[in-house]
């Protein structure tokens, strides 16, 4: 029973991420744009549109078919993205340290060009269901209303330009982590920051989307997927070339 709540509690939890979400097309377009994955380590992914269409339940700014990556103990038996016990995160929260994602290196899958940064917004420590949902719920409203900014939404992140009319959204990093600077040439594998709780985030991850627009409150999304990283399935972990992340485990090294 212990084992079976942990489970759901963590789904509960990581579907929470982003709120909104509803049921989309079920079917992944054939013509997708490849690129590499741009993180290391084990990973999930609570939104992608390997399990639906929107990922993210609309398709304004950009978000079609984006993902959200969380980082997750490649032991642990459920998901969690803490590495404390459940009882101390719901009643304490987890501090930024004690979670898997957060910190984690960020890397260019492309080459590409730095078109816009934003370094300065400030990470929620610890992290707290109660606390970033009810961020969430106010800076969503506020958005909407124009009294907010879109970086109060995406928090830290890097718009990078991939080709004409195709750019990249790296959302919700780390507060001063960013190594890039706008209208520089940057090289496929270069570290471009790290991963982060900054914006509208429930849990340390990364935000990650092509768009057709270097905006992303004017763009529309773009699909890709990744060159090559591994699922875990069936208790093995299997190499997948030019995939899009679903329901398994992720890795990259």
């Amino acid at each position: 029973m212990k084992k079976l709540l942990l489970s759901i509690f963590s789904y509960i939890l990581l579907a929470l991420i982003n709120l909104g979400c509803t049921n989309g097309e079920s079917k992944i377009m054939n013509k997708a744009i490849t690129i590499d994955f741009p993180l290391h380590g084990v990973w999930v992914t609570p939104n992608t549109p390997g399990k639906k269409i929107p990922s993210h339940g609309i398709d304004m700014y950009g978000e079609t078919y984006a993902y959200d990556f969380v980082g997750v103990g490649e032991n642990e038996r459920t998901d969690k993205f803490y590495k404390i016990s459940v009882i101390s995160y719901l009643m304490n929260g987890a501090r930024l340290e004690k979670c898997y994602g957060w910190g984690s290196e960020i890397y260019a899958p492309f080459d590409g060009e730095v078109i816009s940064t934003e370094d300065g917004v400030t990470e929620r420590n610890p992290v707290n269901v109660g606390n970033d949902l009810r961020y969430a719920i106010r800076i969503t409203k506020e958005f909407k209303s124009g009294k907010a900014e879109y970086k109060d939404i995406a928090g830290n992140y890097i718009i990078l330009k991939y080709s004409e009319n195709v750019y990249a959204l790296f959302a919700h990093m780390q507060k001063n982590s960013i190594e890039v600077k706008p209208g520089k040439k940057i090289k496929k594998g270069q570290v471009l920051g790290k991963v982060g709780h900054s914006g509208n985030s429930t849990a340390p991850h990364l935000h990650f989307q092509l768009m057709d627009n270097a905006d992303p409150i004017e763009s529309k999304g773009i699909l890709c997927n990744f060159t090559n990283y591994e699922e875990f399935r069936n208790g093995k972990w299997i190499d997948i070339n030019n995939g899009i992340p679903s329901k398994y485990r992720i890795r990259n090294h």
